[in-house]
């Protein structure tokens, strides 16, 4: 494993975090897939028109509340990734609180109104800026030494 034994040891929960995240997002995948069965919302439909389903905007919320999670991902994984190079634990750290906030953003959405992801869920970019503060000092220390 040429390159690893680099990384300080503390690093593994940075990738145990990361591994965690995977399951939230593997879980809130099979929660669109109950929507999709429970509103009656075929695929390759990515949104449902309330025109056609009267349920179509308790759907797209669940559907939305996922989607959005995937959109944040890359960025998360990247600044979990190179924020954690120097800072591990404090990484480590505001992962686990955004995946907790991240959970409830999708529970919040999944109730069928969108201000109810913010209650918790809002604090989700407190962690994202975090990461980003820890992603800066890494480069900078880089470009330093």
């Amino acid at each position: 494993m040429a390159g690893v034994e680099l990384l300080p040891k503390e690093y593994g929960y940075v990738i145990l975090v990361l591994v965690f995240y995977c399951f939230l997002n593997f879980w809130m995948s099979f929660q669109v897939g109950k929507a999709r069965k429970k509103y009656k919302v075929s695929y390759p439909t990515m949104y449902a028109i309330e025109a056609e389903n009267k349920n179509a905007k308790l759907f797209n919320c669940v559907q939305r509340g996922h989607q959005n999670s995937l959109e944040m991902m890359p960025m998360f994984f990247m600044l979990m990734i190179i924020g954690g190079i120097r800072h591990p634990l404090i990484c480590a750290s505001l992962g686990a609180v955004y995946i907790v906030c991240r959970f409830f953003y999708f529970t919040g959405y999944s109730t069928g109104d969108p201000q109810n992801r913010l209650t918790i869920g809002k604090y989700n970019f407190l962690a994202i800026m975090g990461l980003m503060i820890c992603s800066i000092s890494c480069g900078v220390n880089l470009l330093m030494s």
